[in-house]
């Protein structure tokens, strides 16, 4: 049964919020009748920052993280290996690891992992970007932080066929994160481990 709104712009709201993932309309008008509530000044920030986002927020030309200048803050710090590349799926896998304190080199965030069945083939994601980093020279290690499924499996294999021919060393985190588990979701004490612990990928 469909749901009657007393008003049009709030059931356009409500068809807006439920559009974002995990959203369901239920929860989509528990959110529009809690701007509802607010004051403007209160909405109009909330709508300026979504907006700013959108509008402002850029991708980092060297790792593909999301910063607010070309340069993300990570690739350049002076103060962050050089040396080392870990290559993850997204955006929030950089900010799990971060979060981890464990790691303090580079990253290459691929925006995404093979996927046939989701019609997501290698040259939709960010791999040959990084063939031609691990190209320009300087990198001694690339860590493979990509979720232990299948796919994530399958885009291993996938770069170090790639990158086979530069003779740099290419490690997978342990697998102290269970296979099939999104590497977000894991706790920082497993995923901090988990990358102290990486052993070289083997074919």
């Amino acid at each position: 049964m469909d749901q009657r709104y007393p008003s049009r712009l709030l059931e356009k709201a409500v068809s807006e919020f439920a559009k974002l993932p995990g959203i369901g309309r239920k929860t989509a008008l528990r959110l529009v009748l809690h701007l509802l509530r607010q004051d403007v000044e209160t909405v109009a920030g909330f709508a300026q920052a979504v907006e700013a986002v959108r509008r402002d927020v850029k991708y980092c030309r060297v790792c593909h993280n999301i910063s607010d200048t070309d340069l993300c803050p990570i690739c350049s710090d002076a103060r962050r290996d050089t040396t080392t590349i870990c290559v993850v799926e997204n955006i929030q896998d950089v900010m799990a690891i971060e979060n981890t304190q464990q790691y303090h080199g580079l990253y290459h965030v691929l925006g995404g992992i093979i996927s046939p069945m989701d019609g997501i083939a290698p040259g939709d994601i960010e791999i040959a970007s990084l063939v031609e980093r691990v190209e320009q020279g300087g990198i001694e290690e690339v860590i493979l932080a990509l979720s232990p499924t299948m796919e994530g499996d399958t885009t291993n294999f996938f770069i170090s066929r790639k990158l086979s021919h530069t003779h740099v060393k290419v490690s997978v985190i342990a697998r102290g994160v269970s296979v099939g588990d999104e590497l977000e979701y894991t706790d920082e004490v497993t995923l901090g481990r988990s990358i102290l612990n990486r052993t070289p990928f083997g074919n």
